[in-house]
């Protein structure tokens, strides 16, 4: 946006100090987010909080698969409300140890999740990516139009969730390829 701005000539430095001061601001708020989910997190993990919510999962008898489903439903349904640094970094912490013990790689664990939180991202009710998307969709489009546009694409990637949870190797075999993993 600087290279545009100084081609169009609109970049005067008074433009450039406003756009340096209100990305410091927008940073500042992301680190803050970081900093509180981090002392959060830490504080609830070192209490112990992380080894009740494991032992209370694993405890269930529903399976490894049937904790799996819980747990991302959990993210999906968070994904709704929050942004993706909060639900990293103090959701994935607590379930991440359990993980391994029921018998799932952290690696597809780590992907699953990923694709979870893109597809909580365009569902209603907040649909964080469909509001980003009306910010730079023409004003005859609407958001009702996006919303329904948006269906098959939810399909799709629920279709794809579902794959590669059924699949693991599916996505495991680049880093494997690559010897990497």
């Amino acid at each position: 946006s600087l290279v545009l701005a100084l081609v169009y000539r609109k970049l005067t430095w008074e433009e450039f100090k406003k756009s340096v001061y209100e990305t410091m601001i927008v940073t500042s708020f992301v680190i803050m987010i970081t900093v509180a989910a981090k002392i959060f997190g830490g504080v609830f993990l070192a209490l112990g909080g992380g080894n009740l919510i494991t032992n209370f999962f694993l405890s269930l008898e529903i399976g490894p698969y049937g904790i799996l489903s819980i747990i991302l439903i959990l993210i999906f349904i968070m994904g709704f409300f929050l942004d993706w640094i909060p639900i990293l970094l103090i959701f994935i912490p607590i379930v991440a140890p359990m993980i391994p013990k029921l018998g799932f790689d952290p690696l597809w664990f780590g992907i699953v999740t990923a694709v979870c939180l893109q597809t909580s991202f365009l569902t209603p009710p907040f649909a964080v990516s469909i509001f980003y998307l009306k910010g730079i969709a023409p004003p005859s489009v609407t958001l009702k139009d996006i919303y329904k546009g948006i269906v098959p694409f939810v399909i799709l990637q629920i279709i794809g969730l579902i794959i590669t949870i059924l699949f693991p190797k599916l996505v495991l075999w680049i880093p494997m390829a690559m010897g990497i993993y």
